[in-house]
């Protein structure tokens, strides 16, 4: 069983894949069928907002179960994460059943969806996810090491039809129709090493990995202070989190020179996860936040005449997809 930490888990630019991890990671545009994890995995360190400690394990999940959250220190009480389970969403996405809380799941459900994970059971003993560097590499890490398993029900993606935007003053996030998955990101912050940022990434050829997991979560000190009286960033440190001053960054270097819109992307990602399916559309954001995503997700699922339910294994079959790749799909 995989263990990481807090203190043991650093970003490795210089990972090396194996063949069958760009085998996986190829084959992410023709994902026919439901994944989940070959073996449980788990991880430990603290929560960015409640400071608590937390180990956290990640076990194989049936078909068509989806991501489900389970509190072992509440008698193994499961959280689904889908979008009507959605609670706090100021700073981060928490998910809310019965009054049972599981805090700051963006991370771990973007990994997810960036490794092609549809169905896994993850194990918490606190309420809050551990925020490990602040990225969600350590969390492909682990998936990478559990390794990853074909299930027999074909894959059911969210199609989107028309299109749907949804503004609030200069904010603004929208989903169009598109035969992928990408996404379309613009953040503006007045600080000399932010400013306006923007990057657009398709995510279904395998960029998730090198270019958005490991983008770290990103905070100013002249809000610390404020933000630990409202009872948030408790666990935050220069070890977890690109800590910003008025006109500089405390803990160089970057990951990339523009990791603040990357790690937007990545937090988008992980909130629309809560669709319950991996969608086929293009969404664009500017200066939008957890709030602004969620509502988009719920607003999504609310309209059935925006979107239809398909799986790419039938239209495969019927546009005469190989036998030698077919052979490959089949457990």
């Amino acid at each position: 069983m995989s263990r990481c930490s807090n203190t043991h888990v650093a970003y490795l630019p210089h990972t090396t894949f194996s063949a069958e991890d760009v085998i996986l990671v190829a084959r992410r545009e023709i994902l026919f069928q439901e994944q989940t994890i070959r073996t449980a995995v788990e991880c430990s360190g603290i929560g960015l907002h409640s400071g608590a400690h937390v180990s956290l394990r990640i076990l194989p999940g049936p078909s068509n179960t989806g991501i489900v959250f389970r509190r072992t220190d509440l008698d193994g009480f499961e959280v689904e994460a889908i979008s009507r389970n959605v609670a706090r969403v100021s700073y981060a996405t928490s998910l809310m059943k019965k009054g049972v809380l599981i805090s700051t799941t963006e991370h771990l459900l973007s990994a997810f969806v960036g490794m092609g994970i549809d169905n896994a059971i993850v194990e918490l003993d606190n309420l809050e996810l551990p925020i490990l560097d602040g990225s969600a590499r350590p969390f492909i890490d682990l998936i990478r090491r559990a390794g990853i398993r074909k299930q027999r029900r074909p894959r059911t993606y969210i199609r989107i039809l028309r299109a749907l935007e949804v503004r609030e003053g200069n904010k603004f996030i929208a989903v169009y129709p598109a035969e992928r998955y990408s996404v379309s990101y613009t953040i503006n912050f007045p600080h000399p090493m932010i400013g306006r940022e923007s990057l657009a990434i398709e995510l279904t050829n395998g960029h998730y990995i090198s270019s958005i997991a490991p983008a770290r979560t990103f905070g100013f000190l002249h809000e610390a202070d404020a933000m630990r009286q409202q009872g948030l960033i408790r666990g935050a440190s220069s070890e977890n989190a690109l800590v910003l001053t008025r006109d500089g960054l405390t803990n160089p270097p970057l990951r990339f020179d523009d990791e603040f819109v990357r790690h937007k992307i990545l937090d988008l990602i992980g909130d629309l996860a809560l669709i319950g399916r991996q969608i086929l559309g293009n969404v664009v954001a500017d200066r939008a936040g957890h709030a602004m995503h969620t509502a988009l997700v719920s607003r999504l699922l609310r309209d059935h005449s925006l979107w239809e339910e398909t799986t790419l294994y039938d239209e495969a079959y019927e546009s005469g997809a190989s036998s030698e790749v077919a052979a490959e799909q089949v457990i």
